[in-house]
């Protein structure tokens, strides 16, 4: 079997699994690198400005400046990262490995959704305003009048639907077309948070929007599936998930939302927006640690099942 037609050949998915697994050692003892050296932090300079030019642009100007935009920056970022693969591919694999973990270790975060998402529940044992301000800094929902539970619920969400974009997809990405395709779900990902809202970015940002719902739909399944797993096949319902998923605006979201949500056995929801599992109880300080234990397992399982893949490709290839 000839696996060098595929978008990880045989060849390169050695490298590609000794650097997964260098960069998620990195990620477990160091988390992201500082702003200074991080390309996502790189591209979100990038995209601020541009994003408020396109939003002084006439609506039809702004649609296709954002989409020739986005369509411009996928290319490079997809020549650059392909071009990065191709020269660690050609080192020797001691060398290689850790120069691709570079490349790859920025384009996923575990240990800083975790961790944020933590230090939530740490600001609410303060107090009620604390926690408030801490979760400010993960959603765009105005929270000055979240009550605690409501605080919880958020937090929950965020680091349900914040393990697709941020570990999981990124990771299929990476098995589906390797580090150019990992870069350019990252840059989808980025432009949708920072383009993808109405008002005034309505058009501008619609093509980063879809891109992004395009790019997370089969990661935010798997990512549903992985929680499933994590919780115990038996404690989500395959038909009653189907019906919370759908009761989100985002095609994606109510996936991971929703198996959370049915594996903790809480409602989650943003006010006047969604309700998901509305028959459940409202989250406790219990509830959000078990819930970062559950995601925890499911990042853990999803890191291990992408570098078992990469060894499989490389093994097979190796045979041929």
């Amino acid at each position: 079997m000839n696996l060098d037609g595929l978008p990880v050949p045989g060849a390169a998915a050695p490298t590609l699994a000794i650097a997964l697994a260098l960069a998620w050692a990195w990620d477990a003892r160091w988390g992201e690198p500082a702003d200074r050296w991080h390309p996502v932090a790189w591209l979100g300079r990038l995209l601020g400005p541009l994003g408020r030019w396109l939003c002084g642009r006439p609506p039809r100007q702004a649609l296709i400046g954002g989409a020739l935009a986005w369509l411009a920056l996928a290319a490079a970022l997809a020549v650059l990262a392909a071009g990065w693969q191709a020269a660690t591919q050609a080192l020797p694999i001691w060398l290689g490995a850790p120069l691709a973990a570079l490349a790859l270790k920025p384009l996923f975060a575990w240990r800083m959704l975790r961790d944020e998402v933590a230090a939530v529940e740490a600001a609410l044992a303060e107090s009620l305003s604390a926690g408030r301000s801490r979760l400010a800094w993960l959603v765009s929902r105005d929270t000055a009048a979240l009550d605690a539970a409501q605080v919880r619920e958020a937090a929950l969400e965020t680091l349900a639907e914040n393990l697709n974009d941020s570990l999981v997809s990124p990771l299929l990405w990476l098995l589906l077309a390797g580090l150019p395709g990992m870069a350019v779900y990252r840059l989808a990902n980025t432009a949708d948070a920072m383009w993808g809202y109405r008002g005034r970015w309505e058009w501008a940002g619609k093509w980063a929007a879809r891109a992004d719902d395009v790019l997370s739909w089969p990661g935010a399944r798997l990512t549903a599936l992985a929680l499933r797993l994590a919780a115990g096949w038996r404690r989500v319902d395959a038909r009653q998930l189907a019906v919370e998923a759908r009761r989100t605006p985002s095609p994606n979201g109510g996936w991971p939302m929703g198996t959370l949500a049915l594996a903790l056995d809480v409602r989650l929801g943003k006010p006047a927006v969604y309700t998901l599992h509305a028959a459940g109880r409202s989250p406790t300080a219990d509830d959000l640690a078990r819930g970062l234990q559950l995601a925890a397992r499911a990042a853990w399982g999803a890191a291990a099942g992408a570098f078992a893949w990469l060894l499989l490709i490389g093994w097979v290839g190796g045979r041929t």
